[in-house]
């Protein structure tokens, strides 16, 4: 698909010497596949197929994993086993 548009655009930019309407026909295409490209969050102008969703989807990952990380970090932990520990020692007293 890229290497087709590339073509197209290459083209019209050479019947542009002709007559000056295809070097306009020539800069709409590119504008307007730049600007595909942008709304998408990536296309064919990047180059790398990524998507503006991929990363979105990182950034929840790793959001999530942070709070995961201060939710379960090794302070609590050992608040816990302290409460366990309480819990063990009271039903023991029982």
């Amino acid at each position: 698909m890229f290497v087709l548009l590339l073509i197209l655009i290459v083209v019209l930019f050479g019947l542009g010497f002709l007559s000056p309407v295809w070097w306009v026909a020539a800069a709409v295409l590119v504008f307007s596949a730049t600007r595909h490209g942008r709304d998408r969050g990536g296309g064919w102008i990047r180059g790398d197929g990524s998507d503006l969703g991929d990363y979105r989807d990182y950034e929840d990952r790793r959001d999530r994993q942070d709070r995961w990380d201060r939710r379960y970090s090794r302070r609590n932990r050992a608040r816990w086993r302290r409460e366990d520990r309480r819990d063990q020692e009271r039903r023991g007293e029982r």
